[in-house]
């Protein structure tokens, strides 16, 4: 399994980026699972819940430790934990997919696509380890390799493609 982070500040791109790379990858038959770190806190931040008069949420309000409820071909989980990020990504990789795309956890070991607005948000991400690429520097001579703008979509989508050992040529 090949696992990638995608990590920048608020409003980078970060979700439109990995929904487009999910489905570009999906469009090329991988199985593909995603971990998204929320950035809100608090006990369940600002996430929307289910409606409370769901069995679901009356198991998890009851202080069930794990709630699934599954139906209608899919499966919704909830804990009443916050798990550390190697528990997240054993539940994210149950179904061993080909690929794990993991939106933020900066500070967490894995090849990092980081995104940037501006040189600032640069010069506070710059440190983080495992930079396989930046988006969003243009003119800039950095040490990694670089992207000018997420709007470069066939870039990224060949970027990611040689990354993961392919040739779209």
């Amino acid at each position: 399994m090949k696992t990638l982070h995608v990590v920048g500040f608020k409003n980078s791109g970060k979700t439109t980026l990995v929904s487009r790379w999910i489905s570009f990858l999906k469009e090329r038959g991988f199985s593909v699972s995603a971990i998204k770190q929320h950035g809100h806190y608090g006990k369940h931040g600002s996430l929307k819940m289910p409606d409370e008069n769901t069995d679901s949420m009356r198991f998890f309000q009851s202080g069930a430790d794990m709630s699934i409820v599954s139906g209608g071909g899919a499966v919704q989980m909830m804990l009443n934990d916050t798990p550390d990020f190697e528990r997240l990504k054993k539940l994210a990789t149950i179904d061993q997919p080909d690929i794990l795309l993991i939106e933020g956890f900066k500070e967490e070991n894995g090849p990092k696509v980081v995104l940037v607005k501006n040189e600032a948000d640069w010069d506070s991400l710059k440190q983080l380890q495992d930079i396989e690429l930046v988006v969003g520097i243009k003119n800039k001579p950095i040490s990694f390799p670089q992207i000018g703008s997420r709007e470069e979509e066939q870039a990224l989508n060949n970027w990611l493609w040689n990354w993961l050992g392919g040739d779209l040529s």
